[in-house]
């Protein structure tokens, strides 16, 4: 049964927020930087894992003395991204959920890609989210409930295949039934949930939900 949450940590944008809703039983993956931000705030990596280009000998070695587990790989030879790495380790648990902190950061090509990661855990069905300090994005392509957000006032909803079929909107300031948003609209950009819950149903197609505080 799956029970425990397996929490990223990559080297993008990390601050005090990326450790606000850890939970006794996480298991945390510290992807390169990511590692060094973990150990620096007193948490144990369960496993440290990438190239470790961004950091010195020294950060490495702490790294390394307060890890759990190290996983190296030459930066060269490597196929994928650190964060990609981490992502397939985490999907190999087979965990209720998985968070990345520190997917998004002043390097659109990386941030970009790690959405893209997201595609990765639509066939187990496992519950992905990347998480900044201004936004919370997931990947879908079935029904799904949101719960309104104190945090999170905006939801923006971007087809992420070429068409994503039979959108219907409930419990949101700006409705939809059975819609049709392809890529290129900015049909749903900036709703907003105005009660407890909110639902959202699609018939075919990938649906990016990116909830954002401004």
């Amino acid at each position: 049964m799956k029970q425990q949450r397996v929490l990223i940590y990559s080297g993008g944008a990390l601050g005090a927020w990326a450790l606000e809703d850890t939970q006794l039983g996480d298991i945390y993956v510290g992807a390169d930087r990511g590692a060094l931000f973990l150990v620096q705030n007193g948490i144990r990596p369960n496993i440290a894992l990438g190239d470790f280009d961004s950091v010195n000998e020294t950060e490495l070695n702490l790294i390394r003395l307060n890890s759990e587990e190290l996983l190296t790989c030459d930066p060269v030879l490597k196929d994928y991204s650190d964060t990609e790495m981490a992502f397939s380790w985490a999907l190999d648990q087979k965990p209720q959920e998985i968070i990345l902190y520190g997917g998004l950061g002043t390097r659109f090509d990386h941030s970009l890609a790690n959405i893209h990661l997201l595609s990765q855990a639509l066939p187990s069905q496992t519950t992905c989210t990347i998480v900044d300090s201004h936004n919370r994005i997931r990947l879908i392509n079935q029904s799904t409930r949101l719960q309104r957000s104190n945090r999170f006032s905006h939801v923006s909803l971007l087809p992420f295949t070429s068409k994503v079929t039979g959108i219907t909107l409930q419990g949101f300031q700006y409705p939809l039934h059975q819609a049709t948003l392809t890529i290129g609209q900015s049909l749903g950009v900036s709703n907003r949930i105005i009660e407890p819950f909110a639902h959202i149903e699609i018939d075919q197609g990938q649906l990016l939900v990116i909830e954002s505080i401004d």
